[in-house]
């Protein structure tokens, strides 16, 4: 598979990992939204957020990839996992860990409104289930942080 569609579906590449190419993802979703939030605060990482999943609308479709949602498709979780660190409010490594294991864990369980959105077979489903994930996560974190 070749193309920037392709590049761009796979998250650069990240998604042709032989194992847990979706984890990859999240990592590279993790790092990206990092360094955005470090770089331009919460309005950068929302804007990147946005982009990414312009990206993702453009290239799933042109990947051939809008059928389904193969494994090596891995900017959906960039998107979400983007979105989960919406809720990181300040809090430091042991949040954004929290956000990549609550985002992980929303969207390989797929609860409710995730399952519904994961059960579309076009881009829309394939990014959507993630946007889900990552708003469960990041509404999870706030919680968590107002708790303790």
């Amino acid at each position: 598979m070749t193309g920037w569609p392709w590049w761009l579906a796979s998250g650069l590449g990240v998604g042709s990992v032989p194992r847990a190419p979706g984890t990859a993802g999240s990592a590279l979703g993790l790092l990206i939204g990092l360094i955005l939030l470090a770089s331009f605060g919460w309005f950068g990482l929302l804007l990147g957020v946005v982009l990414v999943s312009a990206a993702g609308f453009w290239a799933i479709p042109r990947a051939g990839a809008d059928a389904d949602d193969p494994g090596w498709v891995v900017i959906d979780e960039v998107a979400g996992q983007m979105i989960a660190l919406l809720g990181l409010g300040g809090g430091g490594w042991f949040a954004a860990i929290m956000a990549f294991g609550l985002f992980r864990l929303f969207d390989i369980w797929k609860p409710g409104p995730v399952g519904w959105a994961d059960a579309r077979d076009d881009a829309l489903g394939i990014m959507a289930d993630d946007w889900i994930a990552g708003l469960l996560a990041a509404v999870s974190l706030l919680v968590l942080r107002w708790v303790f």
